[in-house]
């Protein structure tokens, strides 16, 4: 990342006189400051609003016919159509938005809201986020730059450039720091919009090459380099977050002159101081310096004051039913153990007591009882053989023409 070297090599061009020390510059810290890509792409949606042009239909459109509709009873719809005959025209529906050359739903007026009010901090916000990603090659390559050939990030150029007048010397200047294969990759790409674009001034479309950030105000560099494709050119008292984050998308790849490079602290502040030319402005701060929380967690530093961890683990105790659980209910009721114990007594008693009465009911007979209540029955049946009468017996035998 930016932020891990305090230092950046300027880049000296062909014109610069020879020095034995390679000339260095101080990081700014809004190169460190933290990187929100919600408030950039937030900021940028609502920006790029502000140059629309506010458009709308004609108020006549779709009702410019005398229709009417022809009412229930002819199997068609409601709509109003239009009158006369003789013609395909003649029957069509009118007005409504679902109709051939009806008005449309909801016609766009001019007094739309089409422009937006931002913040001024969220503006900043989102500017100093672009600036510090256009210091990490990652997110400069993410968004497809070609950077390979590039020394170092972010790119520091000797303040020669800004004297650049001619796009030759433009472009050997972009093949001396290796920003050339960035502008040819934009220049490849150039095409012809898809869609209805290409008939309302905007036929061409091409990606975007590397951002020139001067500090010179009417520097020649600007007239040289804005012939080169995909090449935009930006002061850096003036930096735009359409140009520093075209689309939304953080990681322009920025090329700084020595002097702008220098400006930024100026301009946007340090950590320490607020800034000298925005009014009461301060970067914003990152909630962690550091963001590898795990090296933080596990440093010796940390370690060494924390508290040991707690191996044993209290859980909280199952709740018990006491109508079901015994133990529960004798910390509820002390007597329910007493209670229990004569409820199951009793109930033993009358299990007992039942159990002698059916015991009592089937006591086995004894051979003397047997014999003598066999006696008793056989003489009790001789008796009722002796005593009865058999007329009624005999007239049902003839009846049945039983002979006896």
């Amino acid at each position: 990342m930016a932020a891990a070297r305090p230092l950046v090599t300027v880049q000296s061009l062909e014109g610069d006189m020879a020095t034995d020390a390679t000339p260095t510059v101080a990081l700014p810290d809004v190169m460190k400051a933290s990187i929100r890509p919600d408030i950039v792409n937030f900021v940028h949606s609502n920006i790029s609003k502000n140059s629309r042009q506010p458009y709308a239909v004609s108020k006549k459109a779709g009702h410019q016919t005398s229709a009417e509709s022809w009412g229930t009873g002819r199997a068609v719809s409601r709509i109003p159509r239009v009158p006369g005959g003789g013609t395909h025209r003649a029957g069509q529906g009118a007005f409504g938005n679902m109709c051939r050359g009806g008005r449309m739903f909801a016609p766009t007026k001019i007094w739309r809201r089409w422009h937006r009010k931002i913040n001024v901090n969220q503006k900043r916000y989102a500017i100093v986020s672009a600036i510090a990603a256009s210091a990490i090659p990652s997110l400069v390559m993410a968004r497809g730059h070609k950077i390979e050939t590039v020394p170092e990030m972010p790119l520091v150029v000797s303040d020669s450039a800004e004297g650049v007048e001619k796009t030759s010397a433009a472009l050997k200047v972009l093949k001396q720091i290796g920003a050339y294969t960035d502008s040819e990759k934009a220049k490849d790409s150039q095409a012809i919009r898809p869609g209805k674009g290409k008939a309302r001034n905007r036929r061409y479309i091409s990606r975007k090459g590397p951002l020139i950030v001067y500090s010179t105000e009417g520097a020649k560099l600007v007239k040289a380099f804005r012939n080169i494709p995909g090449v935009e050119v930006a002061n850096v008292e003036r930096l735009n977050l359409l140009k520093l984050a075209p689309g939304g998308h953080l990681g322009r790849f920025v090329i700084w002159t020595k002097s702008a490079f220098e400006k930024l602290d100026s301009i946007y502040g340090t950590f320490e101081k607020g800034s000298e030319k925005k009014s009461a402005y301060v970067l914003p701060r990152a909630k962690m310096v550091n963001a590898d929380l795990a090296r933080i967690i596990n440093s010796d530093e940390v370690q060494s004051v924390v508290r040991p961890i707690k191996k044993e683990v209290k859980r909280a105790p199952m709740k018990k039913n006491p109508l079901k659980n015994l133990n529960t209910m004798l910390r509820l009721n002390p007597y329910a153990k007493t209670a229990r114990r004569m409820s199951l007594l009793a109930e033993a008693q009358r299990v007992k007591a039942k159990k002698e009465k059916l015991d009592k009911k089937r006591k086995p007979v004894t051979k003397e009882e047997a014999t003598a209540i066999k006696a008793a029955g056989k003489a009790w049946y001789q008796t009722m053989i002796s005593d009865s009468d058999y007329t009624e017996f005999e007239n049902f035998s003839k009846w049945l023409g039983v002979s006896q």
